[in-house]
């Protein structure tokens, strides 16, 4: 196939994948103002439910925006042969591959980085304090920047080095190396993500001694779950939103409440939470989704191995020398469309997973203080409460807020 018809393609991808995005979007925003389902009437007072309406409809307006400067940049940098003056310019400040690789991607993402920061400033310091969400500061704001370029540089920047670099020594087979650093990478930081990449942004703090910390003793006890590790994060230093997650194995093992979520929520609905996080740990959610990430991305890699040396694919994106960093460019596009699938396919699994979930705190905590926590966390967040189906089906990876009052509501488990 010549480099004209794949670029062709490339186009024919791009396009696709956002007027069928626009389409779903388009259809979930038609339900903006069905009614509030009668299990859930009490989420939401009469102005509160406008306020929600407002807020998902300022969304709405924004992201189609967002959408279309990301289509048409994309577009514009493929056809005026802007990865083509990225290319030579890494080329002219270097002759090493690695560092050519480093600075076609550093310039790129650097620049569509800088280019889109307005657009997240907008979102932060407009839409999100309007609504009473936003917490951050300009000077947060900028530093979480500064440090996301930083991780960036070393995490991105190492890797992608040592990618290039087992191309270089091991030819098409570079795709094992590549998947056993990808694999070795992802298993650190599920360990270690609390302990060296969170105390970056936030400050964690063991939680205080005190009749909360007694109840989640006393339950993980009960259900036989060794946790010495409760801490809490300052998340209100960003957003007024609530949030919990486990992360870590073994003894490094640790549950992180948002300090939001500890003043949202009384000590029973705080510890339902808790139990749907331990929920996920003995049913073993964690371990599949580490594996099935490190299995996709073998895949990923492998199919990568089979076509970046070809030639056309380089030469696809406008570039006037093929080369790995060029192909990889090219292949991202194009691998897209599985790249979605296997996203749906992963968000289904996850849905499953948050009913086994709450059905494990259903079971071995309480039912009614879990629902109590999700309505108040939804009501907190201006939540969709009528989301389309299909909005569902791609996007979400948790059920809906009605799809988890009816399940633990039920006595069957899904």
């Amino acid at each position: 196939m010549s480099a004209q018809s794949i670029f062709y393609i490339i186009i024919a991808i791009l396009i696709v994948d956002f007027l069928i995005d626009s389409i779903i979007g388009h259809l979930n925003a038609r339900k903006f103002d069905d009614p509030i389902p009668e299990e859930l009437e009490d989420v939401y007072q009469k102005e509160e439910y406008e306020k929600s309406q407002a807020y998902k409809l300022e969304n709405y307006r924004f992201s189609n925006i967002t959408g279309v400067f990301s289509l048409v940049l994309t577009l514009g940098f493929l056809m005026f042969d802007g990865f083509d003056y990225v290319d030579l310019f890494a080329r002219e400040t270097t002759s090493n591959p690695i560092l050519i690789t480093l600075i076609f991607f550093g310039v790129i993402t650097l620049g569509s980085d800088i280019i889109t920061t307005p657009f997240s400033y907008y979102h932060t310091f407009v839409i999100e304090e309007k609504y009473g969400f936003n917490k951050s500061s300009i000077k947060t704001f900028i530093l979480d920047k500064l440090k996301g370029w930083l991780m960036m540089v070393i995490f991105g920047g190492g890797i992608l080095a040592l990618i290039v670099w087992f191309y270089h020594i091991a030819g098409s087979n570079f795709w094992l190396y590549a998947w056993g650093l990808v694999a070795v990478f992802t298993l650190l930081i599920n360990m270690l993500y609390s302990r060296i990449i969170v105390p970056l942004f936030n400050k964690q703090s063991p939680l205080e001694e005190g009749s909360l910390k007694s109840k989640i003793q006393q339950y993980a006890a009960k259900v036989g779950f060794q946790l010495d590790n409760i801490f809490v994060i300052d998340g209100s230093k960003r957003s007024t939103k609530a949030n919990a997650y486990f992360s870590g194995f073994g003894k490094q093992k640790r549950i992180t409440l948002y300090d939001t979520l500890i003043e949202d929520l009384e000590e029973e609905e705080i510890v339902a939470v808790l139990a749907h996080e331990v929920g996920h740990y003995k049913r073993k959610h964690i371990i599949f989704n580490v594996i099935a990430s490190i299995v996709l991305t073998g895949l990923t890699l492998y199919i990568l191995s089979l076509f970046v040396s070809v030639p056309e694919l380089s030469l696809a994106i406008g570039v006037s020398q093929a080369s790995f960093h060029a192909g990889l460019i090219a292949f991202a596009i194009l691998y897209s469309p599985i790249s979605e699938l296997t996203s749906l396919i992963m968000n289904y699994f996850s849905r499953k997973f948050e009913y086994q979930a709450d059905n494990y705190a259903k079971q071995t905590y309480a039912a009614q203080p879990l629902i109590t926590s999700l309505k108040k966390l939804s009501k907190n967040s201006l939540s969709n409460l009528t989301p389309h189906p299909a909005y569902v089906f791609v996007h979400y990876s948790h059920p809906t807020l009605l799809q988890r009052f009816k399940n633990l509501k039920s006595s069957s488990h899904k």
